[in-house]
């Protein structure tokens, strides 16, 4: 046994991204695993490059690896060795990109890679030619109804957007540019349009003819053409409805877009004691416009279209070319 008992999970949205220069979270929950498809493009293993005349070489990244892999929270990985020549990094910790840099306690073979440099995602990613499921004794995970959704707050204490947020969404908007079939999109007032409205603006264009999007999910009907619908995150199932076309949003971001209310209380004379209004903490506000990852919007799109047409080649090619151009900076 090389983890403890988990169950499955579906793949965090943010799995991919490389977020800023610190130490970050771990990818998954304790207790879960998840699958990791690929993008459906042949994978080879990071060649280092040649060193240069004086010694300095460009260092690189490679987050994704080969399909099918297993990710788990460093926390559940159970009799492994690290193999000492592999653990390559770049400045905190491990990147992998010299391979798998766990090896089984009793055979030696190599069956994991841990990822925990700064700015990854902390997991650690079985080699599916490596390991097998093994049935466990033990109670049956418990799906959590739609009413049960998780909320994930948009803004942290220091007034940076959250990194979950920024790649959940750029996963629903490249499923939206997709939909869209190139036409212009309509996004409503409130919490979507934050999200959404302005890099839905720069990357279609203006002008009729327009399609609608609105949110749809539990307690929501779809009333828009285009619906804006939850993704369960344990079992990957997308809320039904008879929208004309569906752009999926990882649950706990939708659950906030829906339900969130930023409106705050306003004490009425008399109304309330001092105190009270005192430990009333005001809302925790972003000191940036919002910005969708741009590498997650772009692997995305890979993910989902394998013959593009011209016009969604030339949104390719444009935040290629311009990575850190609006709306993606």
């Amino acid at each position: 046994m090389v983890t403890a008992k988990v169950a499955r999970v579906v793949l965090p949205d943010h799995a991919d991204q490389k977020y800023g220069h610190g130490l970050l979270s771990g990818l998954l929950e304790p207790g879960t695993y998840a699958a990791d498809p690929g993008d459906g493009r042949p994978w080879r293993p990071l060649q280092p490059p040649e060193p240069e005349e004086h010694g300095v070489r460009l260092q690189t990244y490679c987050i994704t690896g080969p399909p099918d892999r297993i990710g788990i929270a460093p926390g559940d990985v159970r009799g492994t060795v690290f193999i000492p020549d592999r653990l390559g990094g770049c400045c905190c910790g491990w990147d992998g990109q010299d391979g798998p840099n766990l090896a089984c306690a009793e055979c030696g073979r190599p069956v994991a890679t841990r990822v925990d440099d700064c700015g990854f995602w902390q997991a650690v990613w079985l080699e599916a030619d490596a390991v097998r499921p093994v049935a466990v004794a033990g109670p049956v995970q418990r799906v959590m109804g739609w009413e049960e959704l998780p909320r994930t707050p948009p803004v942290g204490q220091r007034g940076y957007w959250s990194p979950q947020w920024e790649a959940a969404v750029a996963v629903a908007l490249a499923h939206l540019v997709v939909v869209s079939g190139g036409e212009r999109v309509v996004v409503p007032d409130g919490p979507v349009a934050v999200a959404l409205r302005r890099a839905i603006d720069i990357l279609l264009p203006p002008g009729l003819p327009e399609r609608h999007l609105g949110l749809a999910g539990p307690g929501l009907p779809a009333t828009s053409e285009i619906a804006l619908v939850p993704r369960h995150p344990q079992t990957g199932e997308l809320w039904p409805c008879e929208a004309g076309a569906v752009v999926p949003l990882a649950a706990d971001v939708w659950t906030y877009l829906a339900f969130h209310d930023e409106r705050r209380l306003v004490p009425a004379a008399y109304g309330m004691p001092a105190g009270v209004r005192r430990d009333d903490p005001p809302p925790l506000l972003p000191n940036s416009l919002f910005r969708p990852g741009g590498q997650v919007f772009l692997n995305t799109l890979k993910r989902l279209t394998v013959v593009q047409p011209p016009w969604l080649q030339r949104i390719c090619d444009r935040v290629k070319d311009r990575p850190y151009a609006d709306p993606f900076w």
